[in-house]
């Protein structure tokens, strides 16, 4: 998925491009102005997705359109919401109010993406459609992770792992021990490797470990927070979309 980000408040852009590489978003560009932007359409390949603020430094993002026909989608992302009904007439995805929830841009990323044409959603490969068919629990998954520690590498066990999580672009092991370790991996890596009868992905930031659960308790917004034996470095908090999934793996 290719994507640009068209927003004239340079720290939101930024910040904004951040949370998209978290979720494996490219952005290729970031434009800052109706006139930089017209002038980016008329000479270089539309991207799949953009990411619009309205209200830029030289007017409404809106005029791009009279200038310019774009068949890429759109993902609002302004102070304003009285336009909204004027937004929802173009080619957009979701309208996202500031400051961006990183939930929020999770979902219109997510519901970017099951919308996408069919031909991009299922060009998997032979490994992949092996993967499908392999009952999740008779799978083998990873049992050992390693980290450098200085100049030695530390095997870590899957088992003695409370959770994992992400934090400013790294991938982290916290054990039992009560030590953090850095992975030469992502989340989404993990996905495969770990077994769905330990390791549940309760939110962007981490996984949780089921044998290492202390207590669970109601959270604002219909959400749970999760509290593990030792690891007190960040809330662990179930995001409201998984508070159903999760609720059935714990059974």
């Amino acid at each position: 998925m290719k994507a640009i980000i068209i927003e004239d408040e340079k720290p939101a852009a930024r910040r904004l491009n951040r949370l998209l590489d978290d979720l494996n978003v490219e952005v290729s560009t970031l434009l800052h102005s109706v006139e930089e932007s017209i002038d980016w359409f008329q000479n270089n390949p539309h991207p799949d997705l953009i990411f619009l603020d309205i209200q830029l430094s030289d007017g409404l993002s809106f005029e791009i359109f009279d200038v310019i026909t774009i068949k890429s989608a759109i993902i609002f992302t302004t102070a304003f919401d009285e336009y909204a009904l004027q937004a929802f007439k173009l080619n957009s995805i979701d309208y996202l109010l500031k400051p961006i929830d990183d939930e929020e841009l999770e979902k219109a990323v997510k519901q970017y993406r099951d919308l996408m044409p069919e031909k991009e959603r299922i060009s998997v490969d032979f490994d992949d459609i092996k993967k499908l068919l392999v009952n999740p629990l008779e799978r083998e998954y990873k049992k050992r992770f390693t980290a450098k520690v200085g100049q030695h590498l530390k095997i870590i066990n899957a088992d003695e792992v409370e959770c994992f999580y992400s934090e400013n672009k790294g991938t982290y092991a916290a054990t039992l021990e009560g030590r953090n370790y850095l992975l030469d991996t992502t989340l989404e890596n993990l996905e495969e490797e770990l077994s769905p009868k330990l390791f549940f992905r309760v939110s962007r930031k981490f996984y949780v470990n089921i044998n290492h659960i202390k207590d669970i308790v109601s959270y604002t917004n219909s959400r749970l927070q999760i509290k593990m034996n030792t690891f007190k470095e960040q809330e662990i908090i179930v995001s409201r979309e998984r508070v159903k999934d999760f609720k059935l793996w714990l059974e």
